[in-house]
């Protein structure tokens, strides 16, 4: 029976994680996420996506070695994209733990078809995804930031990129049963279990039953070893230019008067 409402909840999944409808909802997503990094350099963003692992009992044999990841651990991936209020709005899940974040990138529909975000917005991510314009674009932190823009763009951009944290961590706090330890399902079942779970704490969302992520949830780690290899067209020249946009002086505070001094 447990197969068969979780064949049900995955039928109506795509009602409820499912992408904007059109491009004019955009504009009120990328303004949540201007408010979450408090600069309107990155009212384009219209998504936060990461990876997170779920623990499962490997199967027996060779293959279980697949699922174990860096922390020696089976698991199971879920890449989510949400939006700035934690609402999932595309996942893609199956991949074994042992597989990078930029893998299960390349290897997933919305990326394969160019699905989201449309051309001029672009997603936040970690320094586990490359910074790429095309297939998709997603803006990365800087590595090894060295001046005090690129300091100040990353710390703007991880303001905004932990939304997609903290909603896998409301899920895992929600459902506390499926999460806290490893799934007592087939790895093969998982992915459903897993799916029914994102559905489900968007549906909360949507009620405003809102929670707080439990701060004993471990942090997913980055892993950026292997970005270059999968990189795409580079987003280098685009996050430049928001990185530029970050340091600009070009909030002026409106509750004062200001006299401008021809040179």
């Amino acid at each position: 029976i447990i197969h068969r409402v979780a064949d049900v909840v995955i039928a109506i999944l795509p009602k409820v994680v499912a992408l904007p409808k059109s491009e004019e909802h955009l504009p009120q997503v990328g303004a949540g996420f201007a408010s979450l990094t408090n600069h309107q350099a990155f009212g384009k963003a219209v998504g936060a996506i990461d990876g997170c692992h779920v623990r499962i009992k490997p199967p027996a044999g060779p293959d279980g070695q697949c699922y174990k990841n860096r922390k020696l651990l089976a698991s199971i991936l879920l890449q989510g994209i949400c939006d700035h209020q934690g609402a999932f709005l595309d996942i893609f899940v199956g991949y074994p733990g042992s597989v990078h974040d930029s893998r299960v990138l390349k290897n997933s529909p919305i990326y394969n078809q160019a699905k989201y975000p449309p051309q001029s917005f672009f997603l936040l991510g970690d320094g586990g995804y490359p910074c790429t314009e095309k297939l998709i674009a997603i803006m990365t932190p800087f590595k090894n930031p060295a001046s005090p823009s690129t300091q100040r763009f990353n710390a703007r951009l991880s303001k905004g990129r932990s939304i997609i944290e903290r909603a896998f961590g409301m899920m895992k706090t929600r459902f506390r049963a499926i999460f806290l330890q490893a799934l007592e399902v087939h790895p093969t079942f998982a992915p459903k279990v897993i799916a029914s779970s994102t559905m489900l704490h968007n549906i909360c969302l949507s009620v405003g039953d809102i929670i707080q992520p439990d701060d004993s949830q471990e942090e997913e780690e980055d892993d950026v070893e292997a970005c270059n290899q999968v990189e795409a067209v580079s987003g280098a020249a685009w996050r430049l230019r928001l990185c530029n946009q970050v340091s600009a002086l070009q909030d002026v505070n409106q509750d004062h008067d200001y006299i401008i001094h021809p040179n």
